[in-house]
């Protein structure tokens, strides 16, 4: 029997309309037909009013959208009229730091529902090596009852979305590509040429352009923990971690990180799934998984410099308020997952402070049902005793810091290093 024949006529279905898909269903739309698919009927309902809680695309840009002829839907059955599935759904960890693949399975199952004899599943969602053919094929062979590479194909495109950066968007920033035979490759490759400005990499299989995705991030996560070691370090010795990087980024190769935390579905996510396929082949990543242990315990150090400098200024802790600037995982983002200012906070409650915490940016209600407190919606006029700038939101920075500090003798803790020297207290 000969292989199915490819889809001439490509009619697209992104699955997740979250940072990631909603951008690529709104370009593919200019070129393709398309549907825009997410389980959460809210979100779509809000895409359907040219509305975007995630601020990656302006209200004119979905209108177009929708005017061009785009479907926004949460109804399973309207997937059947796509020959093109792209997966862009979240890849999260458990509680123990392992892969939950629960959402990338379930949206595999929801499409081998609808998967016909020559289609093409896309999948963009961060995974380790491997995946999409030994852990998402099986699912779609198994309910549509149709062979892998006979009646059906894969590929593997790594998404590169950078969210609330406007300047390197989706268009602006070179597409890894792969497939999985060459003619499926080179359907793939040529799908995403159309809408990509800055070009493609055709990678040779699958599981390169899976490893690409996986090393990219955690080649990040590796050298911002030695910049945060670092600061560990120089904070015992006394002297300021970021003019040493200054001093020593003089030298024309020295790679210019910045210590911070590490949070977002990114950098403190996908390492981990690197490390599942490791050690699942017997290697235990050493390099990789102490990096991870590093960022992961920059929240508990703040807080303890935090808890140091109110005791210097004769402040009595369990007494003392904190205000914790920012909540979101990176600036001018609405973005909360997997933020790491919530170690912060949780520390600080546990030695008995109370804290606010202020984002203009990000929904008290996700908050709420993410991690179990609501922001506040206003600074105490009252004034604090501790003021963490956690997230360098352009709202924070036009901060009269010194007012805020003069209310009450605030020791103020800059985690970002980006407010003026002489009214920090500490900087990270």
């Amino acid at each position: 029997m000969n292989p199915a024949e490819l889809p001439t006529n490509p009619h697209i279905a992104v699955i997740g309309l979250g940072y990631v898909g909603m951008p690529l269903a709104l370009e593919f739309s200019k070129h393709y037909p398309v549907i825009g698919f997410d389980i959460k009927c809210t979100r779509v309902d809000e895409l359907n009013r040219s509305e975007d809680s995630t601020k990656e695309a302006e209200p004119a840009a979905i209108q177009s959208a929708l005017e061009r002829g785009i479907v926004f839907s949460c109804n399973i059955a309207d997937l059947a009229k796509a020959n093109v599935y792209i997966v862009t759904v979240p890849t999260p960890i458990n509680s123990f730091n392992a892969p939950d693949l629960g959402p990338l399975l379930k949206a595999s199952q929801t499409i081998s529902e609808n998967l016909k004899v020559g289609d093409v599943v896309i999948y963009e969602s961060t995974t380790y090596p491997g995946c999409t053919e030994e852990d998402c094929v099986p699912v779609l062979e198994a309910h549509s009852r149709l062979k892998f590479n006979q009646d059906f194909y894969c590929g593997y495109s790594p998404e590169r979305i950078n969210p609330g950066d406007k300047i390197n968007t989706l268009t602006s920033i070179k597409k890894v590509t792969s497939g999985s035979t060459p003619a499926a490759a080179e359907f793939v490759d040529g799908l995403y040429r159309r809408i990509i400005s800055a070009g493609t990499h055709l990678a040779p299989n699958m599981k390169v352009a899976e490893a690409s995705k996986a090393i990219e991030n955690a080649q990040r996560d590796v050298n911002i923990s030695f910049v945060n070691e670092l600061s560990l370090i120089f904070d015992r010795v006394g002297i300021d971690t970021r003019d040493v990087l200054e001093a020593a980024g003089t030298k024309w190769n020295f790679l210019k990180y910045s210590p911070g935390l590490v949070g977002g579905h990114c950098i403190s996510v996908d390492p981990y799934y690197l490390a599942h396929k490791a050690e699942s082949l017997g290697y235990h990543p050493a390099v990789i998984l102490s990096g991870r242990r590093v960022n992961d315990s920059m929240g508990l150090f703040i807080a303890s410099k935090v808890v140091k400098l109110l005791i210097a200024e004769g402040k009595t802790v369990k007494e003392s308020k904190a205000l914790v600037l920012g909540i979101t995982f990176k600036e001018n983002c609405p973005d909360i997952r997997n933020t790491k200012v919530v170690d912060i906070r949780h520390e600080l409650l546990q030695y008995g402070l109370q804290v606010d915490t202020y984002d203009p940016w990000a929904s008290s209600q996700e908050v709420e049902h993410e991690y179990g407190f609501s922001l506040v919606n206003a600074l105490d006029p009252a004034g604090y005793d501790a003021i963490i700038l956690a997230v360098a939101h352009e709202q924070f920075l036009a901060l009269d810091m010194p007012e805020l500090k003069a209310q009450k003798g605030a020791v103020i803790y800059d985690v970002k290093g980006v407010l003026p020297r002489e009214v920090v207290d500490a900087r990270l």
